[in-house]
């Protein structure tokens, strides 16, 4: 594993309210969406327009010279990453249209899965309990589209788009590490967010997306989840990582997944069938366990939601 040192400080009673607050907002996320009648690509073309706009001028002012110091080779890597954002806002977001925010929501919680193995690839030895949250997470995964296709056939491809968006977003998370050593996360995330923004407005383009006419409340879920998932919820936990480990945050962030599911159950009358419960229980078992015994960067890093 890596070397770098983590901090394990013991988070406040300041640090757990403001986790609390962004597990929230971020479990507000894919119900919204599932609710709301704009085309998938409008909802991610709109939330990174709108991230990066609120972003830049905080950017601008607080880390003008690391503007100035930008190379090519930064501007590139948080480019790519950010096309990388857009594919994964693009699937996931579509997979909410055609599967369960439940099933959507734990797919999409395996990023730390699918950033071990892009750190077991780039040559970071992964320890067997890793491997064996791995395993477990798998088998969870088996179970719950299996479930699905016995209740739905047609949520199968939204499984899969759901699991996709996953491995989308470690490859996110993972391209832009080198970029974040060398750059504020605030510059880097104008880039980035942008970037996936000029992405998805070409991809509108080719799939002839309506970008208007969405209506108030179309507006209305647009903005909530640009300020909840995107901009809120990122910004408690970063508040809570100044005194706590990365670890402690990203099992918080798990929480994210029940969050989810129960306002679905009660908002959006998205109950779960009772077959699903073991399946999530061993994804949530296996996550935990990649999670604490993981400390390279990208397997305890937040991943966009």
């Amino acid at each position: 594993m890596s070397d770098r040192p983590v901090s394990l400080g013991r988070p406040t009673t300041g640090d757990l309210l403001a986790l609390a607050v962004a597990v929230t907002a971020f479990s507000t996320a894919a119900p919204i969406i599932a609710a709301s009648t704009v085309p998938a690509l409008a909802i991610s073309f709109y939330r990174c327009l709108l991230g990066s706009s609120f972003t830049a001028p905080w950017a601008w002012f607080r880390h003008r010279a690391e503007w100035k110091g930008l190379t090519r080779s930064n501007v590139r890597g948080a480019s790519i990453a950010g096309a990388l954002l857009a594919l994964h806002f693009a699937t996931w977001i579509t997979s909410l249209r055609l599967t369960s925010v439940a099933s959507s929501a734990a797919l999409l919680a395996l990023q730390p899965i699918w950033a071990a193995f892009f750190a077991r690839w780039s040559g970071v030895q992964i320890g067997r309990q890793v491997w064996v949250g791995i395993g477990l997470s798998l088998v969870g995964v088996l179970l719950l589209t299996g479930v699905d296709v016995s209740t739905d056939p047609t949520s199968l491809l939204g499984d899969l788009l759901a699991l996709i968006g996953g491995v989308l977003s470690a490859a996110y998370m993972t391209s832009g590490e080198r970029v974040r050593q060398s750059v504020a996360n605030p510059v880097y995330t104008t880039i980035a967010y942008g970037s996936a923004a000029a992405v998805l407005l070409i991809m509108c383009g080719i799939f002839r997306t309506p970008m208007s006419g969405f209506g108030v409340n179309g507006w209305l879920a647009i903005l909530a989840v640009t300020l909840g998932g995107q901009l809120l919820g990122h910004s408690l936990v970063n508040r809570a990582l100044k005194r706590t480990s990365a670890t402690v945050g990203s099992l918080a962030i798990l929480l994210e997944m029940p969050g989810a599911v129960i306002i679905a159950a009660v908002w959006l009358g998205q109950v779960p069938p009772a077959s699903i419960i073991p399946a999530l229980l061993l994804l949530l078992v296996g996550l935990v366990l990649v999670i604490r015994g993981s400390d390279a960067p990208t397997l305890t890093e937040l991943p966009p939601v």
